[in-house]
């Protein structure tokens, strides 16, 4: 299978090479707005909107930011990730009570929910304004915006079913909310989420368990860069991350850190099509 250039706007389901188009959109979130929307009109989205919500201390973000672009057969909505540092200082700290999850179903982290309530009516507009032609919707993002993506997805499942995303595709996702709500979230968007977690990513293994856990369904890619689905994901996913929590994970050159850029997990995604 060769690397796509471009997205599959006919694209229905999950495909390796779907996910793949998906991680470049997230990755583009990191880019100014000029750059996304070159990109966006390339990849045949003629339609653009930016998000972004600036916040003040002691808030540990600066800001929170995604956008959306549609055509008339997909709608994507990429969510800005974050630093490993900024992810560390605010997934450990412990002093912040968790947020009630969507529909009032479980509990979220306080950071993420936070940030995601800061944006998401913004989203939401957007994706009920260009939702008009029965296109696909898909929700993606690496790191912070991994997490904003998923518990964006469970929002719109759960308080908007007509908007229910078709797939959500998460790239070094923290864990985000309790079991209850992980469990509704599995069950609502069963077939339709997908986490890559990247050898000894730190940050898939924040915050501490057992108050938050994480979503299904893992794709975990291992030491040699390749894609585990399934059980032989979660077995992979297990014994990396044991071996992992010995390194000194945050040094900016550590392995923990190194796997969690986003070149890297477009790197290895590139090997296996």
């Amino acid at each position: 299978m060769a690397v796509p250039t471009t997205f599959d706007q006919s694209a229905t389901g999950y495909s390796l090479a779907h996910a793949y188009c998906l991680a470049k959109a997230s990755d583009l979130a990191y880019q100014d707005d000029a750059t996304v929307d070159r990109h966006a009109r390339d990849w045949g989205f003629d339609t653009v909107r930016h998000h972004e919500t600036r916040f003040t201390p002691p808030f540990p973000l600066q800001d929170t930011q995604a956008y959306t672009m549609a055509s008339d057969r997909m709608i994507v909505t990429a969510f800005r990730g974050t630093e490993p540092k900024e992810v560390r200082d605010w997934l450990t700290d412990s002093t912040t009570p968790p947020w009630p999850g969507p529909a009032g179903t479980g509990y979220v982290h306080f950071g993420f929910a936070e940030a995601l309530e800061s944006i998401y009516p913004d989203v939401r507009k957007a994706l009920t304004e260009l939702h008009t032609n029965g296109q696909t919707v898909w929700l993606t993002g690496h790191s912070l915006g991994g997490a904003l993506a998923m518990l964006a997805a469970a929002r719109l499942s759960m308080e908007d079913p007509r908007l229910t995303a078709d797939g959500v595709c998460t790239f070094g996702q923290p864990r985000t909310c309790d079991r209850m709500l992980t469990a509704a979230y599995n069950k609502g968007l069963k077939g339709r989420s997908y986490r890559f977690v990247n050898n000894h990513d730190i940050v898939p293994q924040l915050p501490p368990e057992p108050a938050f856990t994480h979503v299904d369904a893992l794709r975990f890619i291992d030491s040699a860069g390749t894609v585990h689905e399934g059980a032989s994901g979660l077995l992979a996913g297990i014994a990396n991350r044991a071996k992992g929590l010995t390194s000194a994970a945050f040094e900016p050159t550590g392995e923990g850190v190194r796997d969690h850029f986003m070149r890297n997990y477009l790197t290895a995604l590139e090997k296996n099509l």
